[in-house]
């Protein structure tokens, strides 16, 4: 059996930087594991590991904009439409990998995730070719800065889970960068919070949108802008999809956690039979046989 995992998230979410070490994680733990860049506008230095499949073997948003005078949405778009007319070329670069586990980088545009049918498409040929396909999303903590810009980012996550109809996390990477402690002596870049705060953005928490805190809200007495929030409120309450699972690269535990459920999420290696030992077949076990 072999596994996919779409890594997938807006632009600057740390898409490559958890594939790598998702990838060194699992080669640690004596697991095979290759990473797949689908991104066509990847400069060379995006990865520690070299790619085993790359999109940029078949197509680069590079040339499309210069040979077809397109910008880089476009383009990009025209890559991803480019690949699906070329499948056979992806099935016969994915024919080589057997009980594998694929860690397929994303490009950073939201809307592949959020409305093209692109990677739903892509989706279906990797279960066509008995690939146990699951998908995470990344979003950075700097969304927990502004709680409109964070619900944004909880709606585009709903979005892109709805529009795959894939198993599927939510995570939230680069925690870093957050302080759940009022202890710390250092100031994080995305400021302190206490443990409480952190798990209304992990399992959001709609009442963060109603609530103003702070000037800027005083100043939107839009009657429109409260009714929207109203009923983004109640459309989150109604239909509690998305929470996060809190990701921080500096500590092995919290990468076990995120690999564990990713595990669990696609069922790892319930189908695999056992398999005999590499030494069975010499030193004190060779009489075994």
């Amino acid at each position: 059996m072999r596994y996919a995992v779409l890594v997938t998230g807006p632009a600057g979410a740390g898409k490559s930087t958890f594939s790598t070490a998702f990838a060194t994680h699992l080669r640690v733990s004596k697991r095979t594991a290759h990473i797949v860049n689908l991104d066509p506008a990847a400069t060379g230095d995006a990865f520690e590991y070299q790619p085993a499949i790359d999109i940029r073997e078949l197509v680069t948003l590079d040339d499309v904009m210069g040979e077809m005078n397109m910008g880089p949405n476009g383009g990009l778009v025209f890559c991803f439409e480019y690949l699906l007319e070329n499948m056979d070329w992806l099935e016969e670069e994915l024919g080589g990998f057997d009980d594998d586990y694929l860690i397929i980088d994303c490009p950073g545009q939201i809307e592949l995730y959020t409305h093209h049918p692109f990677l739903p498409q892509l989706v279906r040929n990797l279960q066509r070719m008995s690939i146990r396909t699951c998908a995470v999303y990344l979003l950075e903590s700097q969304f927990m800065e502004d709680r409109y810009k964070f619900f944004s980012g909880v709606l585009s996550a709903m979005s892109a889970m709805v529009n795959l109809e894939v198993p599927w996390i939510n995570i939230m990477s680069k925690m870093d960068l957050v302080s759940g402690s009022s202890s710390d002596t250092f100031e994080p870049r995305n400021g302190k919070r206490g443990k409480r705060d952190i798990a209304r953005y992990l399992d959001p928490d709609p009442m963060l949108l109603v609530a103003a805190r702070d000037g800027r809200d005083q100043q939107r007495g839009n009657s429109r802008f409260h009714d929207l929030n109203r009923a983004i409120v109640q459309l989150i309450e109604d239909h509690p999809l998305v929470s996060f699972l809190p990701l921080d690269l500096t500590s092995t535990d919290s990468l076990e956690t995120v690999v564990s459920h990713i595990d669990f999420t696609m069922q790892y290696g319930e189908d695999e039979e056992p398999k005999e030992p590499h030494d069975l077949d010499e030193g004190d076990f060779a009489d075994m046989e």
